[in-house]
């Protein structure tokens, strides 16, 4: 369920160059804030019409907060960078379909690259069963330290090497000859594409979540339209990156 709310900024700092931690308080953002899922946050200056879609990083249930990882990339989110405590932000959520938590109850392994990290962070405070975290930067690496507490491992691949092993996280994770029962992932395309070919090369039941460019987030305008399998009639269809995911299971995405 889906709700418009008058949110307040309680938090809003750099944590990384061009990486921003915005701390929301409302009880009803909390109360959707399911894993995987995204809210639409709304700039009213007259001159950004269409919000900018955040993926929820972490709930807080006893202070009423939810936590949002955001990169400023744009002239959109470098407005939301300046924002101040106190201020009241216009927010919709939660949206989109998050990942299937019950599922997990075995070996998990859960994957992030980049910006895709921040969205698996309250997965992995909900799994049950044991859980190996690999993370993947370019330089830089966020939430590190957050991901160690509700994990049992965590390793980190930095592509210049100032953290962990120096390479990429799917390389990180041949070398850990990893193994699990079901796989979550988020973070680019070409990673996803990687981590989903590698799950059933090692026959790992997965789901990831799509990373993309969004006008509206509630799938009435068709920006975000990602191919996918279909499992009954045609060999493929269109579907809606923010309303049908952003999670896909690990064979539903066709990779063009």
């Amino acid at each position: 369920m889906k709700t418009m709310v008058k949110a307040s900024i309680i938090k809003n700092l750099e944590i990384a160059p061009g990486i921003y931690e915005m701390i929301l308080l409302s009880k009803e953002l909390v109360e959707t804030g399911f894993p995987g899922k995204f809210v639409n946050l709304y700039i009213e200056d007259g001159q950004h019409l269409l919000p900018r879609p955040i993926s929820i990083c972490e709930t807080d249930k006893n202070q009423q907060t939810l936590r949002l990882i955001y990169a400023v990339i744009g002239k959109g989110t470098k407005k939301l960078s300046i924002m101040k405590e106190k201020e009241e932000i216009k927010v919709l959520g939660s949206l989109g379909n998050g990942f299937s938590v019950g599922r997990g109850n075995g070996k998990n392994i859960v994957i992030g690259g980049g910006i895709g990290v921040p969205p698996l962070l309250e997965l992995v405070k909900q799994l049950e069963g044991s859980k190996t975290v690999y993370l993947g930067f370019r330089c830089n690496p966020i939430l590190v330290e957050d991901f160690k507490k509700y994990a049992d491992e965590v390793y980190v691949a930095t592509e210049d090497g100032s953290e962990g092993y120096k390479g990429n996280v799917l390389e990180l994770m041949e070398q850990h000859q990893a193994k699990g029962d079901m796989l979550y992932s988020c973070g680019p395309k070409p990673m996803l594409k990687a981590v989903a070919d590698w799950a059933k090369e090692n026959n790992i039941d997965g789901e990831l979540s799509l990373e993309e460019r969004m006008a509206c987030g509630i799938g009435a305008c068709l920006v975000c339209t990602c191919k996918t399998a279909e499992k009954e009639g045609e060999d493929w269809e269109y579907k809606r990156v923010c309303k049908d995911g952003p999670v896909f299971s690990r064979d539903e995405v066709i990779w063009g």
